[in-house]
C-alpha cells in the first residue's frame, strides 16, 4: 500500500491505469443494481413532444455556455495562460457531469430534509426516469429536467475560475470544485428551486439562477480571491491577451443564455417566448450602458466594455426573466450596467482584492441587482406562478428578495472561505512563483495556446 501511494504521488501511468480500471469495474458492478433505474414505468401520454424537444435544445444551449466562459475568460488573460483557462472550463464540464448524476441532482432536487437539502433518494439517478416529475416539470421526462439542471450546476463553478486565473493549482481546483458543488451549489439550489426549500417556501423569485448561479459564484469568487491571493503581476482588463476571444465568448454566452432563461419556463409556450425577448433586451441595454460609461471614462468606445456589459445584463435579467416585460428589461439592463461598472471601478481602486476578472462585480453584484429588481418589476400577469413586485403594489416581495440575496451571498462566501482554508492545510492553493511567471499553459499543462 505504501508503494502504491508513493507511485500515485509520482503520477505513475500504470498505477493510475490500474486505479481507474478498478473504479470502472466498481461502476460496472453498480450498473447491475441500477438496471432500469433511468427508465421505469411511465405513461407516454403525459410527455409533450414539443416541450421535450425545446428542453433538449435548451440543455444543449446551456452546455455551450461553459466552453464559452473559457473563451470569454481566456481572452482576458495573458497569452501564456489561455490554455489553462480553457482546460479548467472543460474539466469542470466533465467533473460535475459525473458528480451531478451520482449525488448532485439528489441533493438539489431530491426529497427534502428540513428545507435545507435533498436526501440521497436519487443517488445515481435511481427513480429519475422517463416519467415526468410533477414537482418540477409535468410534461417532460424527469431525465430531461435533470440534464437541463446539470448544465446550471456545471457552469456555476466554471464562473468562479475568473477570480484566480493565472495562479490556481490545478489539482486543488479539481478538489475544490467537487467540494464546492456538493456543499455550496447543491444546497442553495435546493433552498430556491425545490418546492420544499426554505427560500422557495418564503416566496423568493429566481426564475433561472440570479441567486443560485450568479450570486453563489460571485460571492464565492470574492472569498477565493482573498485566500488565493494576488497575482505576481496583476493586470487590468485593458491588457487582455485576445480581445476577439472575449467577444466570441460573450457572443456564445448571449446565444446560450436563451436556453438558460427561456428554457427555465420548462415548456415551449408563451412564458418561454417572454423570457427569450427580455433576455435579449436586457443584454442589449446593459451592453450599450457599459460602452457609454467606458467611452466617457476612457474617451474611446471599448469592445471589451460591450462584451462585458452584455454579460452583466444577461446576469441581471436571469432571476427576473420569467416575471418581467420588455420595458422593465431595459430598465434592469441600464441600472445593472451602471451598478456593475461602478462595482468594477470600486473593486479595482478601493477594495484591492485581486478578483482577476471581476467575477464578484459582474456575477455577484449583477446577480444581486437583478434579484432585488425582480422584487420591484415582477408582474403576476406575466407569470401566475410568480408574484407582483413593488411597482405593482407588493412591497413584501422586495423584502423577500432581500432576504434571499443576503442568505445566498453570505452562505456562499463563508462556505467557500472555509472550504479553501481547510484545503490549504492539505495542498497548496496556488502554483509556485516560478510556474506563475512561466505561465500555467506550459508549467502545468505542457501546452501552448499560440505556436509562433
Amino acid at each position: 500500500m505504501e508503494q502504491l501511494l508513493t507511485n500515485v504521488r509520482k503520477g505513475s501511468l500504470w498505477t493510475y491505469a490500474i486505479i481507474l480500471t478498478v473504479v470502472g469495474l466498481v461502476f460496472s458492478y453498480m450498473a447491475t443494481h441500477f438496471a432500469g433505474a433511468s427508465a421505469g414505468d411511465y405513461d407516454a401520454s403525459l410527455i409533450n413532444s414539443g416541450d421535450t424537444a425545446w428542453m433538449l435544445a435548451s440543455t444543449a444551449l446551456v452546455m455551450i455556455m461553459t466552453p464559452a466562459v473559457g473563451f470569454f475568460y481566456g481572452g482576458m488573460v495573458s497569452s501564456k495562460n489561455i490554455v489553462s483557462v480553457l482546460k479548467q472550463s472543460m474539466v469542470i464540464l466533465a467533473l460535475i457531469s459525473v458528480q451531478w448524476v451520482l449525488v448532485g441532482y439528489s441533493l438539489a432536487f431530491g426529497p427534502d430534509v428540513h428545507g435545507l437539502i435533498g436526501d440521497f433518494s436519487f443517488f445515481g439517478l435511481r427513480g429519475v426516469g422517463f416519467a415526468p416529475d410533477a414537482n418540477y416539470a409535468g410534461t417532460i421526462p424527469a431525465l430531461v429536467f435533470m440534464a437541463f439542471q446539470a448544465m446550471f450546476a456545471i457552469i456555476t463553478p466554471a464562473l468562479i475560475i475568473g477570480a484566480f486565473v493565472e495562479r490556481i493549482k490545478f489539482r486543488t481546483l479539481v478538489v475544490f470544485t467537487l467540494l464546492w458543488s456538493t456543499l455550496v451549489y447543491d444546497p442553495i439550489a435546493h433552498w430556491v428551486w425545490s418546492p420544499s426549500g426554505w427560500l422557495h417556501a418564503m416566496g423568493a423569485l429566481d426564475f433561472a439562477g440570479g441567486t443560485v448561479v450568479h450570486m453563489s459564484a460571485g460571492f464565492s469568487a470574492l472569498a477565493a480571491a482573498m485566500l488565493v491571493g494576488k497575482r505576481i503581476q496583476a493586470k487590468t482588463l485593458s491588457s487582455a491577451g485576445n480581445v476577439p476571444f472575449v467577444i466570441l465568448g460573450a457572443g456564445l454566452l448571449w446565444f446560450g443564455w436563451f436556453g438558460f432563461n427561456a428554457g427555465s419556463a420548462l415548456t415551449s409556450g408563451a412564458l418561454a417566448a417572454s423570457a427569450f425577448v427580455v433576455t435579449n433586451t436586457a443584454a442589449a441595454a446593459a451592453a450599450l450602458t457599459w460602452v457609454m460609461l467606458s467611452w466617457a471614462e476612457n474617451k474611446k468606445p471599448s469592445a471589451l466594455a460591450a462584451a462585458i456589459g452584455a454579460v452583466c445584463g444577461l446576469v441581471a435579467i436571469t432571476p427576473a426573466s420569467g416575471y418581467v416585460g420588455p420595458i422593465a428589461a431595459i430598465a434592469i439592463g441600464i441600472l445593472t450596467g451602471v451598478v456593475t461598472y461602478i462595482a468594477v471601478h470600486i473593486r479595482g481602486r478601493s477594495i484591492r482584492i485581486d478578483d482577476s476578472l471581476d467575477v464578484w462585480a459582474g456575477h455577484g453584484i449583477g446577480g444581486l441587482t437583478g434579484a432585488v429588481l425582480t422584487g420591484v418589476f415582477a408582474e403576476k400577469a406575466i407569470n401566475s406562478a410568480g408574484n407582483n413586485g413593488l411597482l405593482f403594489g407588493n412591497a413584501h416581495q422586495l423584502g423577500v428578495q432581500l432576504i434571499a440575496v443576503i442568505a445566498a451571498g453570505a452562505y456562499a462566501f463563508i462556505a467557500t472561505y472555509i472550504i479553501l482554508k481547510v484545503l490549504s492545510f492539505f495542498m497548496p492553493l496556488r502554483v509556485s512563483s516560478e510556474d506563475e511567471e512561466a505561465g500555467l499553459d506550459l508549467s502545468t499543462h505542457g501546452e501552448s495556446g499560440y505556436q509562433l
